[in-house]
């Protein structure tokens, strides 16, 4: 069971940081983009490194509050929540 949420975090996060890669070469080239919500809903679904990672590796949507804020908000979220999970399972809490 460890292994396939890894293995999804993994996941989840190379798609996080190749959405926001497409999204700035899209802005980049002026075509269709895509949609703030669709970006920040992979970073709550467990991609929030990839896309903090991808923002300012890439300089994307560095300049919007809802992303420089948000993002970090949500990756402090999840990583609590992952710590609160482990200590649930070590029986601390």
């Amino acid at each position: 069971m460890p292994y396939l949420i890894i293995a999804y975090l993994v996941l989840i996060n190379i798609v996080a940081f190749a959405a926001f890669a497409v999204d700035k070469g899209s802005a980049r080239a002026g075509r269709e983009r895509i949609p703030e919500l669709s970006l920040m809903l992979l970073a709550a679904l467990g991609g929030a490194p990839g896309a903090l990672i991808a923002m300012y590796a890439l300089h994307h949507k560095t300049q919007k509050p809802k992303f420089y804020i948000g993002i970090p908000v949500i990756l402090a979220l999840e990583l609590l929540a992952a710590a609160a999970l482990l200590l649930k399972l070590k029986g601390i809490i």
